[in-house]
C-alpha cells in the first residue's frame, strides 16, 4: 500500500501570514525521507494555499510521484501541460468550500473530462479522477480514458458506524479494478479509520493530508509520516 502525503495545509499555514514559512517543498522532502511514495497538492483556482511556484519547485525537487489535484479547466490544463506532474487528479471545485465536498460527476461531464484527458495524454501525464463510490462513475471514468480513480472516503470517515460506507467503497474498488483502472482512495482518513480501508486488496495507494499535517504540528513531519507508513504496512 503506497502513501501519498497531501501537503496543502503546510501551505495553508504559510498563507495565513502571506510569508515564506513553512515551506511546502521542505515538508515534501521530509515526507519522502520518512517513507512517503508520493506527494499530492491541490492547485485551486483561488490559490488559497498551494501556489504556482510550489508546483514548479516540487516538480524539480521531489524524487517520488508528484500528483496535482485540479479542476478540469483550461487554465489548469495549461499549467499541467507545462509542469508535467506524474499524475493529475481531476476534482470538482466550488469557490466557498472548505475542502473538496464530493467526487467529480464524470457521467455528467464526459466531454469536458475526455478533452482534458486527451490533452494530458499528449503531455505524457497520467490522469486519475476523484469519484464517489458509485458504479456509474466508475464506468464513466473508464469510458473517458482515465488511468485511475481515487475513491472518495469522506462519507466513510464522517460516519459514526462506517460499515455500510466501507462496503460501498469495497464494492467500488472491486468494480474499478475489474475495469482495469488503478484504484486509489482518500479524503478524511486518519490514523484510526485508515486501517479497514488499507485492508481492501484492490486499493494500491492512499492520499492523506489533514490528519498527517495535524499530527506533524505536534510530533514533526518525519514522525507523523513514519507512523502512517507503519500503519499501512501492517
Amino acid at each position: 500500500m503506497r502513501l501519498a502525503v497531501n501537503i496543502d495545509h503546510i501551505a495553508t499555514l504559510r498563507q495565513a501570514r502571506k510569508g515564506h514559512d513553512p515551506e511546502p517543498v521542505a515538508a515534501a522532502l521530509i515526507a519522502e525521507t520518512a517513507g512517503a511514495q508520493g506527494i499530492t497538492v491541490h492547485l485551486r483556482s483561488d490559490r488559497r494555499h498551494i501556489q504556482d511556484r510550489d508546483v514548479e519547485l516540487l516538480r524539480a525537487a521531489i524524487s517520488t510521484k508528484l500528483n496535482i489535484e485540479m479542476a478540469a479547466t483550461e487554465e489548469m490544463e495549461r499549467i499541467a501541460g507545462s509542469v508535467r506532474p506524474d499524475q493529475v487528479t481531476l476534482v470538482p471545485e466550488r469557490p466557498q468550500e472548505l475542502t473538496t465536498e464530493g467526487g467529480l460527476d464524470v457521467a455528467a461531464n464526459t466531454s469536458v473530462v475526455e478533452r482534458f484527458i486527451r490533452s494530458m495524454r499528449g503531455a505524457g501525464v497520467r490522469v486519475s479522477i476523484f469519484i464517489d463510490p458509485h458504479l456509474e462513475q466508475i464506468r464513466a471514468s473508464k469510458g473517458v480514458g482515465a488511468d485511475a480513480v481515487e475513491i472518495n472516503t469522506g462519507l466513510y470517515a464522517e460516519a459514526k458506524n462506517g460499515a455500510d460506507e466501507l462496503t460501498r467503497i469495497a464494492d467500488a474498488a472491486a468494480a474499478a479494478a475489474s475495469e482495469g483502472l488503478e484504484v486509489l482512495a482518500g479524503h478524511g482518513l486518519n490514523y484510526v479509520n485508515v486501517i479497514p480501508i488499507a485492508a481492501l486488496p484492490e486499493i494500491v495507494e492512499l492520499n492523506i493530508g489533514h490528519s498527517i499535517v495535524s499530527r506533524a504540528a505536534l510530533v514533526g513531519m518525519d514522525h507523523a509520516v513514519r507512523d502512517m507508513v507503519a500503519l499501512l504496512g501492517r
